[in-house]
């Protein structure tokens, strides 16, 4: 009666002792990059089917990879640089507006954020050390006084000194 015989065995019925696995998604195993996890999670929680097959996500996100690369890839690949140069060349005149020759992150945020169709695109977007776009409340600021604009210069100009006296 030895224990010798006998074989320890992790989780999974895996030999003990050994490493254990790193776990591969569904989607690296079917070499695709639309998440079959949660496409299959879709599929379940929209109630399509009482029951949802496990080949079923996994076709759903080849198609949708497909239609997404061929239809509308090169449309959605011009769109993105087409956003990309016009973010960079608002963000180089930030900079430069600046003195800096350096696009910084507050460039970008002042650049998306100053542009009204760029700041619609990006509104819920956070720029990391971007910071805030200037903004001080008008009632905060020192008032204008009337009599102040309606003073005569402090320096009066040749046309209102008084002419000299002949001799």
């Amino acid at each position: 009666m030895d224990g010798a015989g006998k074989v320890k065995k992790g989780a999974g019925g895996r030999k003990g002792g050994g490493p254990k696995k790193k776990p591969v998604s569904r989607s690296v195993k079917a070499g695709l990059q639309f998440p079959v996890g949660r496409i299959g999670r879709y599929l379940k929680k929209g109630r399509y089917a009482q029951r949802v097959g496990t080949g079923a996500p996994v076709y759903m996100a080849a198609v949708l990879e497909y239609l997404a690369a061929e239809r509308f890839g090169l449309m959605v690949r011009v769109l993105i640089e087409t956003v990309v140069v016009l973010v960079l060349e608002l963000a180089g005149n930030a900079a430069r507006d600046n003195k800096k020759n350096r696009i910084i992150p507050r460039h970008v945020l002042l650049a998306v954020r100053n542009d009204e169709e760029l700041g619609k695109l990006l509104a819920g977007v956070t720029i990391a050390h971007g910071g805030v776009l200037p903004n001080i409340n008008p009632v905060l600021l020192p008032k204008k006084t009337g009599s102040a604009a309606t003073k005569e210069p402090k320096s009066p100009s040749k046309a209102t000194k008084s002419p000299k006296k002949a001799a």
